[in-house]
């Protein structure tokens, strides 16, 4: 089933405005995600356009944290920000939509490697959660979570996501925005910021 995916203008303005909303929590600070990843889903009405925009308020929350120095009040703010957005949307989107990709053989590696990845960076946020933010030693830490984040959202918007779209109809990802936002919002209000230190394996 073909699918029409939104234009330049829809994708360039979904991400200014999912910028916007991380800029809100700290309209000081500058957001500079530069360029992201080529994707299709950029400004789509469906469950994955609403996820890419999750993804590009989180790239500029990441860069936001950033500019901040030491344990300021700022810095724990946009981290506690950018911990319960990552624990929400990782939960709502294992809800809305990788546990019916999990059901079909053709894409159930994906989900599962997309799962695994979100235990990976949620233990990375407890790490980061019970560590000194004034040290040089969570800056490493924290740099490495961005890269991991990075790097896992790439993946879903270049693979993970085409391989599912290829194999949902047009309602269900319609279905599963809805779902994602009742759960998103559920999740969030939910979230609670652990702290566990990671010993290394």
């Amino acid at each position: 089933m073909s699918k029409t995916h939104g234009s330049p203008i829809e994708a360039k303005a979904a991400k200014a405005a999912a910028v916007a909303k991380a800029k809100a929590l700290a309209p000081n600070l500058a957001a500079r995600i530069g360029s992201t990843p080529r994707t299709k889903f950029r400004g789509d009405p469906d469950i994955f356009g609403r996820l890419v925009e999750d993804h590009d308020r989180h790239r500029a929350l990441l860069a936001m944290i950033e500019e901040t120095q030491g344990a300021s009040d700022q810095r724990l703010a946009l981290f506690e920000e950018l911990t319960r957005e990552l624990k929400a949307h990782a939960a709502a989107e294992e809800q809305a939509l990788w546990s019916t990709v999990l059901r079909d053989p053709e894409t159930t590696d994906f989900a599962r490697h997309a799962i695994s990845e979100h235990k990976e960076i949620e233990d990375m946020l407890a790490d980061l959660a019970a560590r000194d933010m004034s040290s040089s030693g969570w800056l490493r830490r924290f740099a490495a979570l961005k890269e991991e984040y990075l790097h896992h959202i790439r993946e879903e918007e270049q693979e993970q996501f085409v391989a599912a779209e290829a194999r949902l109809g047009g309602r269900d990802v319609l279905h599963m925005r809805r779902v994602f936002e009742q759960r998103k919002k559920a999740e969030k209000a939910a979230a609670e910021i652990e702290k566990k230190i990671k010993l290394k394996d």
